[in-house]
């Protein structure tokens, strides 16, 4: 199996061990072992649901500091919509974003441009027919990549279209190229992120066809410089027309926002992973056979809701929801359906590669002692209590036994076995003392 990167870790000196990231992880994945919350790489899928709930900041995620835009000669921000929904609505757009530009950057292009034209792109792929229904948004990258753990035989249902963050800077990369001077090193594009998710996918990106106009160098979280353009908000120089995103464009923050691309479809959008997965679990049971498009955000309230964010997610929806009734009737992109046809048609927005499910580590590397282990995996199961407590530093039953199993945890681990071990040690102990002493009667 190729390392796996992954944006989600655990500082240590803050764990507690106290077990809520376990309960709560959607991928079973992390486990508590010596007092400490330890992450299944293999397993995880940078949801960063432990992120939301550790109740000690002990789970954090990988981002770029803002500093690192100094190595390049041209800095361009791809600001992800949800950063939108961060400031109140009586700071336009064009002042949010000319605040981004002031912390050093060259140029500043939204994202919700490249989910503009995905977005509309969206119909002619549901049209080719080269999916089995219903079609899955691939615009969450947690989604996908629990797809791939959970749920492999939906992995051809994924949309192959690329994301709006890569298709931005696709498509920033691409013109800078060919209208300037710049060579590939010194253009540095950095994606401001809501997510951790994300923020894997711009350092390990999930699909390996990329090629160079998709790089995308750094990514940084929206709440790393929350207060910087805060402060700047009032005092940067206001660039008048930066902005250049439709609503229904920078409605992608939110659960169903592009799902509104596909008008008059039978489409089902659901946020938060949970949620999202007790859909999926109807979808692969065939449950749902008339839904046509499926939009899955791990997160309460879609990208808005990300653990990177600042403003709670409700109120960030309620701000993007207002920006998209306050200039519903100005249109602000000015994209031809030839320009989208184009691009469409010229495959540059397009995963290549299918989309694979990802297995798991896996028992052994030899085949038929992997299946014997299996069967001791059975075997465990069946003893042990089946309550899924987690006391035992594993979200359940099942995950104790494949660690037993793996060599990872002992059966006395387990709080009711211990117990059970205890009692006849105790029982033993007395029946032997019977035996020396069969009167009770200790000797002097």
């Amino acid at each position: 199996m190729d390392k796996l990167l992954h944006s989600v870790y655990l500082d240590e000196a803050k764990c507690l061990g106290c077990t809520t990231c376990l309960k709560n992880c959607p991928t079973g994945a992390i486990r508590v072992r010596g007092g400490k919350a330890r992450i299944n790489e293999s397993k995880c899928i940078d949801c960063g649901e432990c992120i939301r709930i550790c109740p000690h900041q002990a789970k954090l995620a990988k981002t770029d500091p803002l500093s690192k835009i100094n190595d390049y000669k041209y800095k361009v921000a791809i600001p992800a919509p949800a950063v939108l929904g961060q400031f109140k609505t009586s700071y336009s757009i064009d002042r949010i974003l000319s605040a981004i530009k002031a912390l050093g950057f060259d140029e500043v292009v939204e994202v919700a441009y490249g989910a503009e034209i995905v977005g509309r792109a969206l119909k002619y792929e549901y049209h080719a027919k080269r999916y089995p229904k219903p079609l899955i948004s691939s615009a969450c990258p947690a989604v996908v990549k629990l797809i791939q753990v959970r749920f492999p035989e939906l992995t051809d249902n994924v949309c192959r279209l690329k994301s709006p963050m890569a298709l931005t800077a696709r498509l920033v990369r691409k013109r800078l190229r060919e209208q300037t001077d710049y060579q590939n090193k010194d253009i540095g594009i950095f994606f401001i992120t809501p997510c951790a998710a994300k923020a894997t996918m711009v350092n390990n990106p999930l699909i390996s066809e990329y090629d160079q106009y998709d790089h995308i160098d750094g990514a940084i979280a929206i709440k790393d410089i929350f207060s910087d353009v805060s402060g700047l908000l009032n005092d940067c120089n206001l660039q008048e027309g930066i902005h250049n995103s439709t609503p229904e464009a920078f409605s992608w923050a939110v659960s169903g926002g592009e799902s509104e691309y596909l008008k008059n479809k039978n489409v089902l959008h659901v946020d938060g992973i949970q949620n999202v997965i007790s859909v999926l679990e109807e979808i692969e049971c065939g449950k749902l056979d008339g839904i046509e498009f499926f939009e899955g955000l791990a997160c309460i309230g879609g990208c808005v809701g990300g653990c990177l964010t600042v403003e709670n997610n409700y109120v960030a929806k309620m701000y993007i929801q207002e920006r998209a009734k306050q200039i519903k009737q100005e249109s602000i992109i000015h994209l031809s359906e030839e320009y989208v046809k184009n691009i469409y048609n010229t495959g540059m927005m397009h995963i290549k590669e299918r989309i694979l499910p990802r297995n798991p580590e896996p028992l052994d590397a030899d085949i038929n002692k992997a299946i014997e282990k299996m069967k001791q995996i059975e075997m465990l199961e069946s003893k042990l209590p089946g309550l899924d407590c987690g006391s035992c530093g594993a979200p359940g039953c099942r995950a104790l036994a494949e660690d037993i199993v793996t060599g990872k945890a002992k059966e006395i681990d387990c709080i009711f076995v211990l117990k059970d071990r205890i009692l006849e040690l105790s029982q033993l102990t007395n029946e032997l003392l019977q035996v020396e002493h069969p009167t009770g009667k200790t000797s002097e």
